[in-house]
């Protein structure tokens, strides 16, 4: 691999790049599913190939093979070579990328047990257990449930003298329970919902640390007990989201608007924009002071966990919002460049060898505070605690936002009581931070994975990590028919 990276190396050197790199990877996948008793779908894919990006004459270019040989490489080299002469015709500015020393090194995600190497009989024989007991409790109709598991082995090259071999290991396993009754359908998601689950860099240990089976029983019956629980109330309360909802609010309302592409307008697909623009960067009181989100490579086991970005440059750990005060952003070489930064945050990515790398979130966490949940819901007095998302929409500034949760429970004098479906919430992001007045301590934080967040065109896909405990915000409206 190394001699093949050299080749492209010189290649683009030869043909007039400025600087070029290379990333050969070779890519493993199995995805199984399990739905109603029967196995749904075991999908086993490998693949290989390679990307080349070139800056000539000011400009990138890009192109990519999955012919891994030396005449391929070196025909692909040229043809970046030629798309960034070509790109500079047009482009209004050269480009210019924060300096960066090279890095020679070996990293991969430890791991207990290699996923791969479990026979496919246990791994689907511990789905279709939990799918039985989900379909025991009277009223659920559709019992689903998924593993998948990813290993990515990348050979990285650059012309400033970088050498990276890296391998990751991701995991994911989650499952369902849809209850169905005379007028309404609810469904309840155990580790957490959005089709993957629980998604981490870890091995098979993954599966076993989140006992499966000893929680389907109580799933099933919070999704048949939520068809005839109480409506949410519309109007303007005290909420807590569990940490999995809180997660999610964290990644479209903190992660996507920080990613520097979209505040200089490289970026605007899927998800829009952001309101984040640089002359709010250390002046934004983005939260309130106990609000501390932290952005990193480095946490253990996290989706957004790596050694090097797809630029060769090694992972960080940096505030985003400190003391509730916006202080950071996700940067590339090219970005930090542009906003006057020495060096990128380390946060290119890219979805496999034919795509170019973009910025994408890496673990981005709200670190957590004092509180022990039981003691914050006895010191709420009107209030609804919300858990597992149902739904999402946020704004292409990822500024006005709303969603819905699939359980919730009223808080009345600091007692939990009746449950609560349909749970909605919505607001402006940093007036929805800037009402955060308690945040639960780290016995209660959770790293959770979002594995499927999409981004660019050609779409991309990237892993992301978002730590969370369950935390309090004041006076926020709930429910589908309040006016203020």
């Amino acid at each position: 691999m190394k001699d093949l990276a050299m080749l492209a190396l010189d290649t683009a050197r030869q043909r007039g790049a400025l600087y070029a790199d290379i990333r050969i990877l070779r890519i493993r996948d199995e995805q199984l599913r399990t739905k109603n008793g029967q196995v749904a779908g075991v999908d086993r894919t490998e693949d290989m190939g390679f990307g080349i990006r070139v800056v000539a004459d000011g400009a990138w270019g890009f192109s990519s093979s999955q012919k891994v040989t030396k005449e391929e490489i070196a025909r692909v080299a040229a043809e970046a070579v030629k798309i960034a002469k070509a790109s500079a015709r047009v482009q209004r500015r050269p480009m210019e990328i924060a300096p960066e020393p090279p890095h020679v090194d070996r990293w991969s995600t430890p791991f207990e047990v290699d996923p791969f190497a479990v026979p496919l009989d246990e791994k689907i024989g511990l789905l279709l257990e939990v799918d039985a007991v989900l379909r025991s409790v009277s009223g659920v109709k559709i019992a689903e449930g998924s593993m998948a598991f990813n290993r990515e082995i990348q050979d990285f090259a650059s012309t400033e003298g970088s050498y990276i071999e890296q391998t990751i290991l991701r995991s994911s396993v989650g499952y369902s329970a849809t209850a169905v009754g005379k007028s309404d359908v609810q469904v309840r998601s155990y580790p957490t919902s959005g089709g993957a689950g629980q998604t981490m860099n870890k091995g098979y240990e993954l599966i076993r640390e989140w006992k499966l089976k000893e929680n389907a029983k109580r799933i099933a019956e919070e999704a048949v007990a939520l068809l005839t629980a109480d409506q949410c109330p519309s109007g303007q309360k005290d909420i807590i989201l569990a940490g999995d909802q809180l997660a999610l609010q964290v990644h479209e309302s903190c992660g996507h608007p920080i990613e520097l592409d979209r505040v200089l307008g490289s970026e605007a697909n899927y998800a829009g924009t952001s309101f984040l623009t640089v002359e709010k960067l250390r002046k934004l009181q983005y939260g309130s002071p106990i609000v501390h989100i932290v952005a990193d490579s480095l946490s253990p086991a996290g989706c957004g966990t790596f050694g090097y970005d797809d630029e060769g440059v090694p992972a960080q750990r940096w505030d985003i919002v400190k003391d509730g005060l916006f202080v950071g952003y996700l940067t590339s070489r090219e970005t930090a460049a542009a906003i006057g930064e020495k060096r990128s945050r380390a946060t290119m990515r890219a979805d496999g060898w034919n795509r170019t790398p973009i910025i994408r979130m890496n673990n981005v966490s709200l670190m957590p505070g004092t509180w022990k949940l039981d003691d914050l819901i006895a010191d709420t007095e009107d209030g609804i605690y919300m858990e597992t998302n149902r739904s999402w929409s946020i704004d292409q500034l990822r500024y006005n936002f709303q969603f819905g949760t699939e359980l919730g429970w009223e808080i009345k004098n600091g007692k939990r009581t009746r449950m609560l479906k349909n749970c909605t919430y919505q607001g402006i992001t940093p007036e929805f931070w800037n009402a955060c007045d308690a945040i639960c301590d780290d016995k209660h934080w959770v790293l959770w994975g979002t594995a499927n967040c999409g981004k660019g065109e050609p779409g991309q896909i990237a892993a992301t990590g978002h730590g969370a405990a369950p935390a309090r915000f004041r006076k926020v409206k709930v429910g589908v028919g309040y006016v203020e």
